[in-house]
This record gives structure tokens, sequence and C-alpha cells, in this order.
């Protein structure tokens, strides 16, 4: 008796393989998996299927998400397994707010970002100095005054002078940008070369700070310059670059696309949304692009001039559906500047400086003729706004353009408000909120983007910028715009920040300081909404959520694989989370040393294959 149930079981057994066998060999070969990646905890961030522990791939797309037995059907006689070791898959994480070749440039200089005082940048330039030739520029990045731990013995708000510096560099101009990038500082050789002096006035929407001179009573230049003042100096040096031969000039770009390119990878990251680039850049990268020469996706913001942006818009615009590494179909200008200097535009003066309530870098007028450029050429606008002023400002030329341009089309109030939100417009950054102007978002459809990893970063200074009141009504009030509504796009703002999803996506849940209490905890994103953030809402911010942000059979083969389940670790458990593996479009992009997916011909491969006929 045993023997024959035995037989019914091998039998039944054998008759399941050869109908499955026979389900693949009808199936045509463009619904057969290429690769099938087996033994992974997947967030697909697809609410119709949230979690599976198996993914068929075919091409560059994603075939069918389940478990192994499910997908077994989609076995062909070349399908390569992949094992992902009972690691945990997310979607391929998109930056949604950063500067790619600033990225790239950045990896290129002095990283001043760790600097703990003023003498820290000094040894820094020194030891440049002394390796550089004669006349050569020293540039460097990621300084920021309120982050040091000593402050400088001679400062003027809180900023030092440049005599120091000036010192350890009498035979080369430098140049160190602030973190935030909406700051600079200059030597001696450098303000020279630029033709600045205590004489040469505050441009439109900057400043060049200036003090008396302790020892001779003179008024000079301290080296700061704010805002749109740091032009004054970066001109020169963007001169001395274009000066280069140009197969060093073309080198050094391309350096700096792949320094990006790999810092992206390393961190998880599949699609960068590159904040502002100019025409010229754009051209630059959709060459690149033909050549299949771009690892990461790009979605790129136009910047430039309004005469630019009204002659080249239509040319150089690309969709994601029609160019899978490269779309452009926005445009990005910016209102006001950071906080950190003094720059972000304020209903009300600074708390730690009462005669400044900021800088409007743009003007309103540009904006709106940018707005109107936008609606004419159907591209999305994104303008940077951190200040509660600069965002009310922006709100409501928002609101105007609308009610302007989409009214006389529409039935009433009701209908135009609906066609404003099918433009998803953006905000970019919205750090800093009026509590009225919170719902705004929603109700005009307007998408804020913002960067988890300035809340804790900038947290060191925001009480003293703002004050308690203004910080805990309006300060990366991520809860109150999504109770309200709208959705976030996340990003790091990279160079500004590191180019580290992790760490935004921790900051968005902890709102931790670093070494210190949490920030406004009350305003803390779920894990699911943070990842969210940094999947499909990101892709929705783009109009790309038809190809990328979730796991969903049709869209791109783009996931991270991580060392930890970042939905469900201790929280306090996530800034250890590892990077394991990068996929892009079913090519495995990125492998931490020691991990390795593609498990194909070894002893882990266990497919149910069908014979090559």
């Amino acid at each position: 008796m045993r023997g024959s149930w035995l037989c019914v079981i091998v039998g039944f057994g054998l008759w399941t393989s050869a109908l499955r066998a026979q389900e693949t060999k009808s199936l045509p070969p463009d619904r057969l998996a290429e690769v099938l990646v087996i033994d992974a905890h997947i967030h697909t961030v697809d609410p119709e299927k949230p979690f599976a522990t198996s993914m068929a791939i075919q091409g560059d797309r994603i075939l069918a998400v389940g478990t192994r037995d499910e997908l077994q059907p989609l076995v062909g006689p070349q399908t390569k397994l992949w094992s992902a070791g009972g690691r945990w898959i997310t979607p391929g994480f998109i930056e949604g707010h950063g500067h790619f070749l600033g990225l790239g440039q950045s990896l290129q200089m002095l990283d001043l970002s760790s600097a703990k005082s003023w003498d820290d940048i000094i040894a820094q330039v020194q030891t440049a100095a002394s390796q550089a030739e004669p006349g050569q520029w020293i540039v460097g990045r990621g300084w920021h005054q309120e982050k040091w731990t000593t402050p400088p013995t001679d400062h003027v708000d809180g900023y030092p002078r440049h005599q120091l510096l000036s010192e350890v560099s009498p035979q080369n101009p430098v140049l160190l940008t602030h973190a935030s990038g909406h700051a600079s500082f200059a030597n001696d050789y450098a303000m020279k070369l630029a033709g600045v002096s205590a004489e040469t006035p505050n441009p439109p929407g900057g400043e060049l700070l200036k003090a008396v001179d302790p020892t001779t009573g003179e008024v000079q230049a301290t080296g700061v310059f704010r805002e749109t003042a740091s032009a004054l100096v970066q001109r020169v040096y963007d001169q001395a670059q274009q000066r280069m031969r140009p197969e060093a000039k073309r080198e050094q770009w391309l350096d700096a696309v792949q320094r990006a390119s790999r810092a992206c990878l390393e961190n998880g990251i599949t699609t960068f949304q590159d904040a502002g680039s100019s025409i010229r850049t754009i051209d630059e990268l959709q060459a690149l692009s033909r050549q299949d020469q771009l690892p990461v996706r790009l979605w790129i913001m136009a910047r430039d001039s309004n005469e630019q942006l009204e002659r080249h818009l239509a040319r150089v615009r690309i969709e994601s559906q029609d160019s899978p590494f490269l779309a452009v179909r926005a445009i990005k200008c910016s209102i006001d500047g950071a906080l950190g200097p003094h720059g972000a535009w304020l209903i009300s003066p600074y708390e730690d400086l009462s005669s400044s309530v900021g800088l409007n870098t743009t003007t309103i007028a540009s904006i709106e003729e940018t707005a109107r450029l936008a609606i004419r050429k159907n591209y999305q606008l994104c303008v940077h706004a951190i200040g509660d002023r600069a965002n009310r400002e922006v709100l409501d030329l928002y609101q105007r353009i609308f009610e302007e341009t989409l009214e006389e089309s529409s039935n009433g109030a009701a209908d135009w408000r609906s066609k404003a939100k099918s433009l998803r417009w953006r905000i970019e950054h919205a750090q800093h909120l009026a509590p009225s102007d919170i719902p705004r978002f929603a109700e005009l459809g307007v998408i804020p983007a913002m960067q988890g990893i300035h809340c804790p970063s900038d947290a060191v200074y925001v009480l003293q910028r703002l004050g308690y009141r203004r910080a805990a009504e309006g300060a990366y009030v991520w809860r109150s715009l999504i109770d309200s509504g709208a959705i976030i796009v996340n990003g790091t703002d990279a160079p500004v920040e590191r180019i580290s999803p992790l760490a935004s996506f921790y900051a968005s849940v902890a709102r931790r300081m670093p070494g210190g209490p949490e920030f406004f905890p009350e305003q803390a994103m779920t894990r699911l909404e943070a990842l969210q953030s940094y999947t499909l809402w990101a892709a929705q911010g783009a109009f790309e959520e038809d190809v990328k942000g979730s796991l969903t059979p049709g869209k791109y083969a783009d996931f991270t694989i991580w060392s930890q389940d970042l939905l469900n670790c201790p929280v306090e458990q996530i800034p250890a989370t590892t990077v394991l593996g990068t996929v892009v479009g079913g090519r495995i992009a990125f492998e931490a040393p020691g991990y390795k997916l593609d498990a194909t011909d070894t002893e882990t491969d266990k497919l149910e294959r069908p014979p090559i006929q």
C-alpha cells in the first residue's frame, strides 16, 4: 500500500514537472525570465503586492514578483539565478534633489566637511598649496562655521577673516565653497584676480562681507561672499578653467561624471534628480546618454537664463519613455539663499541677526517670467525656497499663474485647481514654512522636495536663527505636510550633504541631532513614508511612476540590496545598514566587497530548467 502511494506521489511530481516544462515551452521568449532573483525579502512599495520573495527580470524590466514557486513557470533554459542570500531588497533609491556634476566635482577637490575649526581648514589649504604650482587654483567645499567646535579667534558674524588663509597660500588663488553652496571664502590672491576690494558694491541678491580691520582701522573685505556675491570670484575661477586644454578639460569633466555615478551606485541610488544644469551641460550629458555612457539614470531640471530657456527648451526636452537614462522636463530657479549663511528669506528678522531678513536672490518678476515659460512649454517648475517668506512668495506666485492661465479654460475654481495639480510643480527644500502656508501645498498640488538630512544637520543652528516658536511651528514639518495631503520627495542635496540616502532615511524617521536630542520628533515620517519618499513619491514628483518607484511588473528592474531590513530593524540600527548591491535595468552595477548576487552555475543553483531544445 505504501509503495502504491509512493508511486502516485512520484508520478504526480513527474507530471507536474512535465506540465511546467510544457508551459514554459509554450511561452514566447519575451515572457521567460532572463534572471530570477530568489531568497530575498522584497519590499516592493506596490500596495497591490507589498512583499515578495522572488523577482523575475526580462531585459531591463521586471517580469513578475512573487514566491519562487509562483515564478517557476517563467524559468527557461537560459534563465540565470541570482540569490540575494536572504537579504532585503527595495526599489532603487531616487535622489530627489542633488547636483550631479557638483557631486563629482566635489570629489575632485578638498573635502572640508569634516573640519572642526578654521585651523583645520587652514592646515588643509597649506598642505595643498605646498604641492601646487604657483598660480594654480586651490578649491574646496564643505565648510560650515556653525559646525566648528572652536570658533575663529578673530571673526565677523561668526566668519573668519581671510588674513591667515592668505598667509598660507601667497602664490595660489583659493576659493572655498560653503557646505550649503550659498556662500564662499576667498584668499587675497583670488580677490585681487577678481578685482574685489572694500569699495566693491554688493550685487543684487548677495553680500560681500566687510568689516573694520582692528589693526589699521580701515574697512576691508573679509573674504566672505554670500549668495550671488560668490559669483565675483567664481567667475574668475571659471575663466581659468576655460583656458585649460580642451582634452584636459574634457577628461576632468568625464572624471566628475564617473565619480558622481560611482558614488550614487555605492549608496544604492539608481536615479538622480539633478537640481539645475545649464543647456550646455544638458547637451553634453545627452551625448553621453546616446553613447550608453551614463550608468545612473538622470532626470534634469534645466537652469539657465530665461532667454536661453525660451530658445532651447523644446529642443532639449526628453521624456523618460523615450530615453531610459536621461530625462529633461523641468526648470529650476531660486528665490532665496540658505539658512546657515543668513540667506534664507524670512517674514521676520533673524533671531541672531536682527538687521536682516535674508536675501531675495532672484526677482519675483524674473521667476514669474520663468513660470509663464514653463506653462507654455509644458515643463515642471521647481523653485528653490528655504525661508518662510520665500515659500509664501512662491506659493502666491504659483497660485496667481494657475488662476490666470488655467481658469480661462476651466469651469470654475475647482477645475483649475485640478489642472494645477496635474502640473506637479515643486518647491525645492521648503524647509521653513509659516503655519498658514502648510496646507497650501496639497491644495495647489505643489510637491515639497525636502531633504531629510538637512533637519539634523541644520538643527544645531536652527533655534539660533529662528527661535523656538518659529522652529516648532514650521521647520522641516514633514508630518504636517503629509497629513495635509502632500507627498514628499526626499534627497540629500549632494554635495551640500554626503550622498547617503540612508542618512536621509534615518533622519526622516528619527530626527535626531548628531550626538544630541531629537528635533521636534512629532514631525517625523513613518518608515514606510520615508521609503516612499525615496522611491514611489520621488518617481511621482518627476512624472516617472509608470517606470520607477516600485518593484512592479513592467517597470525598470532597478533595485537596492541592503544588509538589514530598513522597515523593521531597531531604529537605532538603521545607520549601521550598508548597501550590498545596486542593480540598474537588470544589470549588476555595484556589489559590496564579499557579497555576490549572481549565483548561476554554483552549488546554490537549484533551478528546475526545461532542457534546451
